[in-house]
């Protein structure tokens, strides 16, 4: 039988953020925890993603060189 996916656990964090946003975001209703979590998932993403380009940099470059050599692999299969 297949057990349902738990919830990721939860910890709690201090962090000092702006009095300003805080009033700002409890006036729209916005979940100050799920807010930060989210924005910390993104800054996460990007910063992975920004480190994969640059240990893959001399390959991008080296793939980027050949097709403008000589054009894409297969591109005579393409439907457009």
């Amino acid at each position: 039988m297949l057990r349902p996916k738990s919830k990721p656990l939860r910890r709690s964090v201090n962090i000092p953020i702006s009095s300003q946003l805080i009033e700002d975001a409890k006036a729209l209703g916005i979940d100050i925890s799920r807010a930060a979590e989210a924005g910390i998932a993104k800054a996460i993403a990007a910063e992975k993603t920004h480190r994969w380009q640059e240990e893959n940099k001399d390959t991008i470059a080296g793939w980027n060189d050949y097709v403008s050599r000589n054009g894409l692999p297969l591109a005579k299969y393409r439907l457009f």
